[in-house]
């Protein structure tokens, strides 16, 4: 019997190579019907065979960008999906959680619900200040403009297939999840915000905190998407 709802999981992952594995084998070990899509976004280390032995379907998007390796991921899930899951490829996202952010939808309540890493436990040293008071701004902003509260930024997510199709997501960079934040309150989807623990990465480096300059450069990327879209009509 083909369940009602299919789930695709959609990893994007550039040089993940240590905890790719594990990320895909914490996805699978759920009880979701769902497939593992790992988007390889121009890595020169091993990510995709590591992704691809672990159980992943592994597709390639040469063009470094987040919102385009997830553009990608999206485009690759099978027709089947209902459900558009996405999270982080170097473990510090709880796959284990994923009912959580999978359930409301499901039960018809949801169209996108949203993981908050502000709201749940957190290890010490998996978010930097940055992170926490981005976040906290960003949903102070997105309150007054659609009169939605949002307290974070989260990547772990989960929405509705044919409510993401509708947004018009165009973000090819690191605002790629604020914009669906700002396109989903817009369009008056029904939204919900649950906390989900956050770890520590399991490997490598991070491209937005592990660096200034990634500080810099997501910064920039979402500040400029915020006010891209916040002026569109």
């Amino acid at each position: 019997m083909t369940p009602k709802h299919f789930v695709s999981v959609v990893i994007p992952a550039m040089n993940e190579e240590e905890p790719i594995a594990d990320v895909v084998r914490e996805v699978l070990e759920t009880n979701i019907p769902r497939e593992v899509i790992v988007v390889d976004n121009a890595s020169t280390d091993r990510t995709a065979e590591r992704a691809q032995a672990a159980g992943a379907r592994v597709v390639t998007e040469p063009m470094p960008g987040y919102g385009r390796a997830c553009a990608t991921g999206v485009r690759a899930a099978s027709s089947e999906s209902t459900v558009l899951v996405f999270l982080d490829g170097d473990g510090s996202d709880c796959a284990n959680l994923m009912s959580r952010i999978v359930q409301p939808i499901f039960d018809g309540e949801q169209d996108f619900v949203i993981g908050s890493r502000t709201r749940g436990e957190r290890e010490r040293g998996s978010m930097n200040f940055q992170q926490v008071f981005s976040g906290r701004v960003a949903g102070l902003l997105l309150r007054i403009l659609y009169g939605v509260s949002y307290t974070d930024m989260c990547p772990f997510r989960a929405i509705r297939r044919d409510a993401l199709e509708k947004l018009g997501m165009e973000e090819q960079t690191y605002g790629w999840n604020l914009e669906m934040q700002m396109r989903a309150a817009r369009a008056g989807l029904r939204i919900l915000e649950v906390p989900v623990n956050h770890r520590c990465r399991t490997g490598g480096e991070s491209k937005v905190s592990g660096t200034l300059r990634g500080t810099f450069v997501a910064g920039t990327r979402i500040i400029a998407t915020l006010f891209r879209v916040a002026a569109e009509r």
